[in-house]
């Protein structure tokens, strides 16, 4: 009955799960933005500090692959992910809260709270992305996706633009003492326990996962060990989800080879002030989340396969326009500082075609899997697109140093490219595809 009214059936347990991205995807911001300006306070190294930062990406590089699949093995009366989700997010959400505190008092204290938090938000990330694909058929994951990354790209922007704005707050609360350059961190804790707790009262996995194995058409589960269920990916006979892994990466490399400079070459460039230089990734950002639930929609229609690689290719052309921007106005004698507009515009759709790969590539990878291994693949994905996050930032800046800012422009596009090519050699993943055969 459900799926002859289409989507909308599914539309307020996808906002449930989505509220719970929203909740943890306000904290990023603020955990980019402060935690540094922390550990400066005690570390006068960048070096160290930038180490130090990138333990997140470390971490979420073995959790949740990990712990991904522990869930897929979880059997409990309230489900398999909701166990791992609502004791896991609850832990992170104290340590953030009392992150600035930790801050106040020593460098140990922090970096040991720091370490915590990641160990527990990285845990549990992994649960919670595969809960949609849980209680959500394959047929509409896209459009839930599309959703769910709405929610996270409006949720990055209300931490940045509203929930900053607290640290201003200059009061005296009970329990939490004075207000001044904290109040952030337990405002966005109470969301994300305030999502948790709506999250258990309302989600019920244990049947909705029953329904999505019933739907895939499989019977008894067969629980492989714990490393072949990752080996099995990589040595069936069909090697369309390592393609899309790769495709991933690739396409991942070429993102977070911009994007970590963007601000910065949009300063020099285009003379804007500290505070206008990040409008550049505001704008992917704003584009993105009007941007994911259409794109989801358009998957649906036209294809997962289709979108992904015409919005592959268009990113490569954008950012190809992009190097040449300041050549073509040098030579139409426009002034340098006003080519910022048509750059904005540049990334604008840099975002609406970036937002249509990333909420289409993962219910590919969900459609592929079987029902006792969507943690498998939920884990790969994340194992592949922070290797890239790991990675890109220092190959970028290589032909960066090597040719000057507007190179990692032609970097990006080479990338994109590259996984336009290995993506046309995948051939499953579509709403109506059967999970991929994994006997080799």
């Amino acid at each position: 009955m459900a799926r002859d009214k289409g989507f909308s059936p599914y539309l307020p347990i996808t906002f449930l799960i989505g509220f719970g991205f929203f909740t943890v995807g306000m904290m990023d911001p603020l955990y980019d933005s402060y935690v540094q300006i922390f550990l400066s306070r005690y570390i006068p190294y960048k070096t160290v500090i930038g180490v130090i930062m990138s333990l997140d990406n470390v971490l979420a590089l073995f959790l949740i692959p990990i712990v991904s699949v522990w869930s897929d093995r979880t059997e409990t009366r309230i489900g398999r992910r909701m166990p791992w989700i609502v004791t896991l997010l609850p832990l992170a959400a104290v340590c953030f809260a009392l992150v600035p505190y930790a801050g106040e008092r020593s460098l140990f204290p922090l970096v040991a709270l720091l370490v915590a938090l990641n160990l527990f938000k990285q845990s549990a990330r992994g649960p919670v992305v595969a809960l949609m694909p849980d209680t959500i058929p394959g047929e509409y994951r896209s459009q839930a996706n599309g959703v769910i990354n709405t929610m996270g790209n409006v949720a990055a922007i209300v931490g940045t633009l509203f929930l900053a704005r607290l640290m201003d707050v200059d009061t005296v609360l009970p329990v939490l003492g004075a207000t001044k350059n904290r109040l952030a961190f337990p405002a966005a804790s109470l969301f994300v326990l305030v999502a948790v707790a709506f999250l258990a009262a309302f989600v019920r996995e244990g049947k909705a996962s029953g329904r999505a194995a019933r739907t895939e058409g499989e019977g008894e589960e067969v629980r492989e060990p714990f490393f072949r269920s990752f080996t099995l990916v990589f040595t069936a006979r069909d090697k369309s989800g390592i393609l899309v892994l790769v495709s991933l990466f690739l396409w991942f490399v070429g993102y977070q080879g911009v994007l970590p400079y963007l601000t910065e070459y949009s300063i020099r460039t285009f003379s804007l002030s500290s505070g206008a230089g990040p409008l550049s990734m505001g704008m992917v950002g704003v584009a993105s989340a009007l941007s994911a639930i259409p794109m989801g929609y358009a998957a649906s229609r036209w294809g997962r396969k289709r979108m992904i690689r015409l919005s592959l290719l268009a990113v490569a052309v954008l950012t190809t326009v992009a190097f040449f921007l300041l050549p073509a106005g040098k030579l139409l004698g426009v002034e340098q500082a006003s080519l910022v507009y048509p750059f904005w515009a540049i990334m604008f759709l840099f975002g609406v075609f970036w937002i249509s790969v990333v909420a289409n590539s993962f219910p590919m990878l969900w459609q592929m899997a079987h029902h006792s291994n969507i943690g498998v693949y939920t884990g790969l994905y994340y194992t592949f697109s922070q290797l890239a996050a790991i990675v890109a930032p220092t190959l970028s800046g290589a032909a960066i140093d090597a040719a000057g800012f507007p190179s990692m422009f032609l970097f990006c596009a080479a990338f994109f490219l590259f996984a336009f090519f290995t993506m046309g050699f995948v051939t499953g993943g579509e709403k109506d595809d059967n999970p991929v055969n994994l006997e080799n």
